[in-house]
């Protein structure tokens, strides 16, 4: 006559905790990540505080938009293959951003950049840029 293992007892409500929980971290870092991109779009900034590297790859955000303060343009940079911790905020990033075009032309490495706004996917004809809100009064 053998027992019941805790595994048998406790198991399912243990995986149906922590698949909540999964899910609660994922739509928190998707609400951070949203409100960040409102505040960088409507207010033009401040970056600070920004969402961290690991809380925008679990939210779905893998790409981060640049606009080169120099050539206009914008470029997006995929946030998986940052050498950085994942607990590095986004808004640290700024600093390393330089402009490849910019660049070239200068012959030494440009680092005006401004980050726009976290994406889902890279900048493409179907998936435009950003742009500023105008701030309707």
């Amino acid at each position: 006559m053998g027992t019941k293992s805790r595994e048998a007892i406790y198991g399912a409500s243990i995986r149906a905790a922590a698949e909540r929980a999964a899910e609660a971290r994922k739509d928190a870092d998707r609400l951070a990540v949203e409100a960040w991109n409102a505040r960088m779009l409507g207010f033009q900034g401040p970056a600070q505080p920004s969402p961290a590297l690991g809380d925008a790859l679990n939210a779905g955000y893998r790409y981060l938009e640049v606009k080169c303060l120099g050539c206009n343009t914008h470029q997006t940079v995929a946030l998986d293959i940052v050498r950085r911790p994942k607990t590095t905020p986004v808004h640290e990033l700024e600093r390393y951003m330089r402009c490849r075009q910019c660049s070239e032309v200068r012959r030494y490495p440009y680092k005006r950049s401004h980050l726009v706004a976290l994406r889902p996917t890279k900048i493409s004809a179907s998936d435009p840029p950003s742009t500023w809100w105008t701030g309707e009064r």
